[in-house]
């Protein structure tokens, strides 16, 4: 099999390495925040899959003899959508509107081959986000950024972003940002990985 990961991301790749999968990363460049408009009103779910398809479908184009695996998450509060903060002080209103309440975040994958989706899937995870002082926010920013600047919920579960949380319902890896069990699922139903 060859796999090709259409993204940058040291968490998908890391979570692929441990699992023993092997894969080439080729980052997919497109219009996110333009794709996102189009979708707007649509459920978050529904946007991080489109996102992941897309992601997929870009790669597929330049490697069609490739399966490709394409993996996006989004951020949803109150029914608002979040994306990656822009600044250190937007990271800090994100946080300040985050304190005290249940964020949802969307992890999708999907498996294309040149132009044709063979699988898709998204999975949901709650993390409970306990009350933020301002001085927490301040120092918990002073070490994370900028390596939170990439991620949505401006968080990093496997470093300090752990202590944002009081609770977290759901997957560990779909946390990470990748639904990696549904995956390699998704990849046995494919006949690419041994059942």
């Amino acid at each position: 099999m060859t796999l090709v990961l259409a993204s940058q991301s040291a968490s998908r790749r890391a979570m692929l390495d441990a699992a023993g999968i092997s894969y080439e990363a080729i980052p997919a460049y497109l219009d996110e925040r333009g794709l996102e408009a189009n979708l707007d009103g649509s459920p978050a779910e529904l946007i991080a899959l489109a996102l992941a398809e897309a992601k997929a479908l870009a790669v597929g184009a330049e490697r069609p003899d490739a399966l490709v695996l394409g993996s996006d998450s989004l951020v949803a509060v109150d029914g608002r959508r979040f994306d990656k903060p822009e600044s250190r002080e937007q990271a800090a209103e994100h946080l300040r509107f985050f304190s005290g309440k249940e964020m949802q975040l969307f992890s999708a994958a999907a498996l294309v081959r040149g132009d044709k989706v063979l699988w898709s899937h998204v999975a949901l995870a709650r993390l409970h986000v306990r009350e933020l002082g301002e001085q927490f926010i301040a120092d918990y920013l002073s070490h994370e950024w900028p390596a939170v600047a990439g991620c949505v919920g401006v968080f990093r579960i496997e470093a300090r972003g752990v202590q944002l949380f009081s609770a977290i319902e759901g997957d560990h890896f779909t946390v990470l940002g990748m639904p990696l069990l549904a995956v390699l699922g998704g990849l046995r139903e494919l006949g690419e990985l041994q059942a």
